[in-house]
């Protein structure tokens, strides 16, 4: 490695998280009711279970709504996506646009169920994994003002930036060549799905046909009261209402698990990140799946970084185990569907999933590979502290301009 890649501030254990004291300062969305004390809490988590409900419902909204919009020509629909490269730049810019991973996959499980074609969705879900980097990457750039602090900051940042890049350009090639997730998810889907996959499948589909059960009259609700719109507009307000239910509910389901869990977070990583990689990669985890966004355990890293408390190799594992825990957004959407859709549903899931786990194995575990996000993050942090104009072209130019130049130039083309 570079000389650098290896000029880090060393780890001053003892140091305050930054995020602790910002998440004292976090307030309940239901606070504006009057609740306080434990009563707060009580009706926190009972929100929580409540938006977890309508994330479900919504998903299964969507699926219906595509079935219906598409009458089953969901290829001819997204055939300007069939380009690979698009439907990847489609991923980034709906991820960027939304700042969550988890309304992207979500969504895309819920059009995989309605007939998305899978190989659309894979390269969809590899770019949502590109576009949720962006939260993490402006979150640094809080920090502009101190030259040494930007330069900590924005390296820890883009060091998520160039792993999901690097994992694309891996990957992608071998999905087009072999169909690799899609193929180790069909298999993984049909083992825990139908009738024929064992104990695993059968508490699948329990809790599946449970979760179906106890969302489909919302679903259903919501699909008469807008019966009455003609097809195929009837399909796409349905879609729209789903989208807009997702966005709604991961902001609030955000928000609350903020308040709830954050302190508890910040706590988690402050202790672990710096015991080692496999310690690192594992609090990024578990830290993203109490808080339910890869965003917010990201940046809730920045600070840390920025301050010196902690080095940039010490931060790099813990953003690929924030990979890895935001899958779990995605699962719990796939138990909207029974049947053959949840199948697909799961497939969906386990494709997003299986994806940044093969990325960590490789990558991670490869040294030469394991270097070249390091040494990426450090030199673009390089440039950006001398010229801050080059955070603004990398941000843009990334996040923007690339990926909607592509769909431009092939929707026109």
């Amino acid at each position: 490695m570079s000389s650098s890649t290896e000029r880090e501030i060393p780890v001053q254990a003892d140091a305050p998280a930054p995020s602790e004291s910002s998440a004292a300062a976090l307030r309940s969305p239901l606070e504006r009711f009057g609740l306080q004390g434990q009563t707060l809490q009580v009706a926190n988590w009972l929100a929580v279970v409540v938006g977890i409900y309508l994330l479900i419902t919504a998903v299964n909204v969507i699926g219906g709504g595509f079935k219906a919009a598409t009458g089953g020509q969901a290829a001819d629909l997204f055939a300007f996506a069939s380009n690979p490269f698009v439907a990847l730049m489609v991923g980034v810019v709906a991820t960027a646009a939304t700042q969550s991973s988890s309304t992207t996959t979500s969504v895309t499980v819920g059009l995989a169920a309605g007939g998305l074609p899978m190989e659309i969705v894979v390269p969809m879900l590899m770019g949502a994994n590109i576009g949720t980097t962006l939260t993490n990457t402006l979150v640094s750039l809080g920090m502009v003002r101190d030259k040494e602090a930007f330069r900590r900051g924005f390296s820890a940042a883009t060091v998520h930036d160039f792993f999901n890049l690097l994992a694309v350009v891996i990957f992608l090639p071998l999905e087009m060549i072999f169909g690799l997730l899609e193929r180790s998810s069909s298999w993984l889907s049909g083992q825990t799905s139908g009738t024929d996959g064992g104990v695993v499948a059968a508490v699948f589909a329990g809790i599946g046909t449970v979760v179906d059960g106890v969302t489909e009259p919302l679903a259903n609700l919501l699909e008469s009261v807008t019966a009455f719109i003609p097809e195929p507009w009837h399909g796409i307000v349905m879609i729209a209402i789903g989208i807009g239910l997702i966005l709604a509910v991961i902001n609030v389901i955000g928000r609350l698990l903020k308040v709830l869990m954050v302190g508890r977070a910040a706590k988690v990583l402050h202790t672990a990140i710096g015991r080692g990689p496999l310690t690192g990669i594992a609090s990024g985890m578990v830290v993203t799946v109490m808080v339910q966004s890869s965003s917010t355990t990201t940046s809730l890293a920045i600070p840390l970084a920025g301050s010196g408390s902690f080095s940039l190799r010490q931060i790099y594992p813990f953003t690929i185990g924030a990979n890895i825990g935001t899958t779990i957004t995605a699962l719990i959407a796939a138990f909207a569907f029974t049947g053959l859709e949840a199948e697909t549903a799961l497939q969906a899931a386990f494709v997003h999933l299986l994806f940044n786990l093969y990325a960590t194995i490789v990558i991670f575990g490869l040294p030469p590979l394991r270097v070249i996000p390091l040494r990426g993050a450090t030199w673009l942090a390089g440039l950006a502290a001398e010229k801050k104009v080059w955070a603004a072209v990398w941000v843009l130019g990334v996040f923007v301009a690339l990926p909607l130049a592509l769909i431009f130039a092939t929707v026109i083309l």
